[in-house]
């Protein structure tokens, strides 16, 4: 686009020099042919090339005697009539006269208080000014005219200053080009800096679901230069990731042998305590090293993202809890009460319910979803005696919302074990290995949402929000 303003930039001074060029060139021209024109007319010499004097016959002689110019054969009869009296210069008053023009243009009457005077402007020198103003308008006038007492004669120079005469006018076309020029500049200032800005929101978008894996280089140069590095460092970024991930898949698998041997050799310990303990500290090896194999395939975002209905998930989730006679309870949403407005009719305002009882679908990967969910209603179970799960939604965004009943911990409290291995004071007793609220915060940021937590009467709430698109 600066190419192209460069461009029209540079036609438009081209066209703008060329036409006042060829315009003052044309003005010369006309002035030259005038001071030619008066001189013929006083000594009876060729008149300049591409004017003819053609004397009037009589009848014309008469009407243009007495004044009755529209009535001369040839002349426009609806037309407005300038009569322009050249008077006999101080030099020439020998051999020279005075001249009385009369020019009749359809539509113009010719201004001559603007015609350039000066001391010892000679009358040749007039006559040129006035044939030079003729060719400033695009018209065709009739023009005769008479030195002194002579008789009249037909001045035919529209060759000269007529309309087919005068050369293309391209200083209207150049300002045109010259606006496009200046929109193109402006232009490409404003987009500049959107270019980057939209850059940016979507790099800040980019471990969102649906989130491009590859950024398309356009815009400024500097700019696609910057989209070229930082799709190097994602590849790279994505290559570590995946390199993590394998190596710890390895590991899970290589540990799996021996700990199935530690397994079997622990089940010939006679004393209950000590195998107990052995089998503990297995079990522990082993969700620890799940956990972490877990949490990177959720950073590697490795599921693939779908619609899905986000109360039938919540309803699966709960009602496999149930079955195991869990106590986790699922809270259909209250229908909403819209006040509507008055009537002409009634003065009485209206009401109009919205049901709640309506699909919600998001677009999102199921399992991340389902397992951040179940860390949530884990982690409510372990610190409380229930949990009780329902749903918000506006047109942006849907949230999950879990309670506990009789937790001991604040809302404070559980915000700070969002870091990796992170683990409460009062959780020596409880199962986990301190990654649960740092996958359901990974997978909250990969919906374009995130995790919260509120004290409540009852316990803490967790406030799971994703972006329903």
């Amino acid at each position: 686009m600066v190419l192209a303003a460069l461009f029209f930039g540079g036609g438009t001074v081209w066209m703008w020099e060329k036409s006042t060029s060829d315009w003052r060139a044309y003005g010369t021209a006309s002035y030259d042919a005038g001071v030619t024109l008066y001189y013929a007319m006083q000594n009876g010499t060729a008149p300049p090339a591409g004017i003819i004097i053609s004397p009037l016959p009589a009848d014309d002689q008469v009407h243009a005697t007495s004044g009755l110019f529209r009535q001369i054969a040839g002349a426009p009869p609806t037309s407005r009539i300038t009569i322009v009296p050249i008077l006999l210069d101080v030099a020439n008053q020998i051999t020279g006269a005075s001249v009385t023009m009369a020019i009749l243009s359809p539509d113009l009457t010719y201004g001559l208080a603007d015609l350039p005077h000066r001391d010892g402007q000679t009358a040749a020198e007039t006559m040129g000014a006035i044939t030079q103003k003729l060719a400033t308008f695009c018209t065709d006038p009739f023009v005769v005219a008479r030195m002194g007492e002579a008789d009249w004669v037909e001045l035919d120079g529209n060759s000269v200053w007529g309309c087919a005469a005068a050369p293309p006018d391209r200083r209207i076309l150049a300002a045109l080009l010259a606006v496009v020029a200046t929109g193109t500049l402006i232009t490409v200032a404003l987009n500049l800096p959107v270019s980057f800005l939209s850059f940016a929101g979507q790099l800040s978008n980019r471990r969102r679901v649906g989130g491009p894996t590859h950024y398309d280089p356009t815009g400024p140069q500097e700019l696609q230069e910057i989209i070229t590095a930082v799709n190097s460092y994602l590849e790279i970024e994505r290559e570590q990731l995946a390199g993590r991930a394998a190596v710890l898949s390895g590991v899970s698998h290589d540990l799996g042998t021996p700990a199935t041997r530690l397994r079997l050799r622990a089940a010939l310990i006679k004393d209950p305590n000590l195998r107990q303990k052995f089998e503990t500290d297995i079990d522990s090896m082993a969700g620890i090293i799940e956990s972490v194999l877990t949490y990177t395939h959720v950073e590697m975002g490795a599921e693939k993202p779908r619609n899905l209905s986000l109360p039938s998930l919540l309803d699966a989730i709960v009602a496999n809890y149930q079955d195991v006679g869990r106590p986790v309870t699922f809270r259909k949403a209250k229908d909403v009460i819209v006040q509507g407005g008055k009537s002409i009719f009634m003065s009485r305002q209206g009401y109009g319910v919205v049901s709640n009882d309506r699909d919600t679908v998001v677009y999102g990967r199921p399992v991340s979803l389902q397992r951040a969910i179940t860390n949530l209603i884990e982690n409510a179970l372990k610190y409380g005696r229930r949990a009780t799960v329902s749903l918000e939604v506006n047109a942006q965004s849907a949230t999950i919302i879990i309670e506990d009943e009789g937790s001991e911990s604040s809302a404070a409290e559980i915000e700070k074990l969002l870091a990796p291995f992170q683990r409460g004071e009062n959780t020596t007793t409880i199962d986990g290995h301190g990654l649960g609220l740092t996958i359901v915060a990974t997978i909250a940021k990969l919906h374009g949402g995130r995790l919260t937590f509120e004290d409540s009467a009852t316990g803490v709430t967790a406030r799971l929000v994703i972006q329903r698109s």
